[in-house]
Parts: structure tokens; sequence; C-alpha cells
């Protein structure tokens, strides 16, 4: 596939990434500014995420349903979807009330519409791209054009609402939004599947190939999302923590912006880097090996203090790269699954909704559960002595690497030692029509 092909496919996933910074990132902190306490603000975020999360699976289905039926049909739900986003992304961050209770509110209620319409769009992104054809080679360019692009996204989000404050920011994402929908309707449409909600697909195909747990049948997809599900809790619980570390351990609030854009640049700049690697060590030794460097890198982020400005500038850059990892390996391992599974373009949606609500719960964990610790452990936003700064220290860096290095066993368990023995044989070989 040619790389205008490729770029005019993955162009959605800027303008995804460029939104879900500020949703999962910024928000925290942009709530906690406005008087709303850390575990008010975390139990707004478990229960929004979770409710959005347990959703997903469902609109996998459809996803599947509407692209059985035509390219063209998904395209216009993708289109209904965005407008829904860039309104509910204006409005989130900018709440036209005050007192706790109404800000804990129109928090829960914005956030659950904006990420609603960006989980029906992520999914069918990702689920449009699976069908865009067979192989690890393939698979993994398509996901690292998506991600890539979706680097720069978050790039932009780092550092465009500081420079020109979030009304200019709004209107910079629903530009890139709306750009990035119309190319991909000029791109590579998806391969056509089996229509699995019609009288003659449910004549024709065994229930279980229609069904929403379809996904779980399928032994190799369970032990990759258990490793999936494990290292997002563990990069998820620093993204949350990174800029109250950054304000009140390093005492550099003034570099955030700074921090944020390094960060990200590295995993962009590394990917071409990771697509080398994995072509030539495998996707699963590849994602092992960025685990291992993002458990080195947050060991050492432990022994920084207040005014430690380059050597947290070297921990956003190391983990930046590992960050590509992540972003490359578990997407293309998960179209290998789907394939010899024998589902191919017939479930991709299914999947990678089950995939988004292992995506979404990390976040909602890390969310849900580091925000009410860190204020029970004593931690205070805006405080620096030393119980707050242990607490928050020991949050930041060492919870994450002993997850990583679980979910490091986990992946040599599962995928990395199972792959040294004969490839199995398919477990489902669907009847396809004609």
């Amino acid at each position: 596939m040619k790389p205008l092909a490729l770029a005019r496919y993955g162009a959605l996933g800027l303008p995804l990434a460029f939104v879900a910074l500020p949703l999962y990132v910024t928000l925290p902190q942009f709530y906690a500014s406005l008087g709303l306490p850390l575990a008010t603000i975390g139990a707004v975020l478990l229960g929004a995420r979770l409710l959005d999360a347990l959703i997903d699976p469902l609109i996998g289905r459809w996803c599947d349903r509407l692209l059985a039926r035509s390219a063209q049909a998904a395209w216009r739900v993708l289109l209904l979807a965005a407008v829904m986003l860039i309104g509910g992304f204006a409005l989130l961050f900018q709440p036209q009330v005050e007192g706790v209770t109404a800000l804990a509110l129109w928090c829960g209620l914005t956030l659950l519409v904006s990420t609603l319409a960006y989980s029906l769009m992520s999914v069918m992104h990702q689920a449009w791209g699976a069908r865009l054809g067979d192989g690890d080679a393939l698979q993994t360019r398509l996901v690292s054009w998506r991600e890539g692009l979706a680097l720069l996204g978050v790039l932009a989000a780092s550092v465009l609402p500081t420079l020109a404050g979030l009304g200019a920011t709004t209107a910079v994402f629903a530009t890139l939004l709306t750009l990035g929908v119309l190319l991909l309707r000029l791109g590579p449409k998806p391969l056509a599947g089996v229509a699995i909600f019609g009288p003659v697909a449910h004549a024709s195909l065994p229930h279980h190939l229609t069904s929403l747990r379809l996904p779980w049948s399928t032994p190799d997809f369970r032990r990759l999302i258990a490793v999936f599900l494990l290292n997002g809790v563990a990069s998820a619980v620093p993204a949350t923590l990174v800029l109250f570390f950054v304000r009140d351990r390093l005492q550099l609030p003034e570099l955030q912006g700074l921090f944020l854009g390094s960060y990200f640049g590295a995993a962009a700049l590394a990917l071409p880097l990771w697509l080398r690697v994995l072509d030539r060590i495998g996707l699963e030794r590849g994602w092992l090996a960025g685990m291992l460097l993002a458990v080195l890198t947050f060991a050492f982020a432990l022994s920084l203090g207040a005014g430690d400005r380059n050597g947290f500038w070297l921990v956003c850059l190391a983990s930046g790269v590992a960050l590509g990892a992540d972003l490359a390996a578990p997407g293309a391992l998960l179209v290998r699954v789907i394939n010899r599974a024998g589902h191919a373009r017939l479930a991709e949606g299914a999947y990678f909704g089950w995939w988004n609500f292992a995506s979404k719960l990390t976040l909602a964990l890390a969310a849900g559960l580091a925000l009410p610790l860190l204020q029970w452990l004593g931690y205070t936003p805006g405080r620096t002595d030393d119980t707050s700064l242990r607490a928050l220290s020991l949050s930041y860096c060492l919870l994450p690497c002993a997850l990583k290095l679980v979910a490091a066993a986990l992946l040599y368990t599962f995928l990395i030692r199972p792959e040294l023995t004969p490839c199995r044989t398919p477990t489902t070989t669907p009847t396809t029509a004609t």
C-alpha cells in the first residue's frame, strides 16, 4: 500500500489523539483548579469512563454491521459522531456552572458525550484499518501511520492550550477532525466481509459467530488482552499524575508543555526505529523491550527532586521512546489474533470494541484509584511537604514499574514462549458467503 493511501487512512488518528490528551491528562488538573476535590474528580472520571467502556463492545458490533453494509454507511456515522465530539469537547472545558455539585454533574455529562463519540470514531477507525488487508507487515505499517499521526496530534494538544488558549484549541481540533473524516472517505476502502446481522447471515452462520462474546472464545485474544490491560494500567497511572508530579515534585510548572512535547515527540521519532525492530525480532519481543525500557526509566525518575529539569527531560525522552513499542505492537498483534481465529472481515469491530473497553478500563482504574489513593495517603495538590511528595513519587514512579514487570512476565509466558512451538491451527473457521 502506497504512503499516500496509508496517510489518508491514518489522518483521522491525529485529531482523535489531539482530543484524547485533554480528556485523559489535562482534565483532572483543570477541574481541580476550579475547586473540585480530587476524590470527587476521581469518582466522576471512574463512573463516566466505566460506562463508556461498557458500551464499547456494543459499539464494536454496530461497527461490524455498518462495515458489512458499506463503507459509505460507516463513514456517515463517523461524520455524525464527529459533530457530537466537537460539541461535547467545547462544553467540557467551558463550564457554565459553579459549585462542587454542579461542576461535577457538568463534567460527568459532557465527558460522557465526548467519550462516547470518541469511542465510536476510534473503534470504527481501528476496524476499518483491520479490514484493509492481512499480514503483520501491512498491519504494523497501518497501525504505525495511525499512531504516528496520532502522536503529532498529541504534540499539538500538549502545547496549543498554553500558547493559544482553550478557545483556539477547540477551533483547531474541530478543523482537524473534519479534515480527518474527509480524508478517510478518500482513502482505501475496507474489504467486504460477511453481513453478520442480516437474515441470510443468521441462517448460514453458527450463533457463536454473531455473538458479542465471540472474541472471548478465542484463547489468544484472552491472553493478549490480559497483557494489554495490565500494561495499560501501568502506563495510565503516570499519565494521570504527570502534571501533579511536574508542578509539586519538580516545581517546574512552566515546563509542562516542554516535557509533554518531548515525551510525545520522542515517541513519534522512535516509531520508524520500532518498525525495524519489530520486523527483525518480532512483535512480541519488541513490545517486551519497550516495557523493560519504561521500567528502567521510571525507576530513575524516583531519584529526581525539585528543579531536576534535565533529569526529567531525559525521563520524558526515554519513556517516549518506550511508548513507541506500546503504540506499534499491540494493535498489530490483535489483527494477527483475529486472522488466526478465522474471524477476518467478520468481527473486527467486536474485537476492537472489547479492546477499547480494556483501554478505557485502564484509564478509569488509574483515575478512580490513583487519585483517591493519593488523597488518602495525605497528598494535596500544591503542597510540598515530605508526606505529600513521598506519596506522589511512589505512585508516579514505583507503581508503574511494578505493574510493567508483571505485564512483561505475562507477555513472555502467554505470547513469546508459545511462539517457540509450532503454529496453532485456527480455533474457528467461519462459513462465508460466496
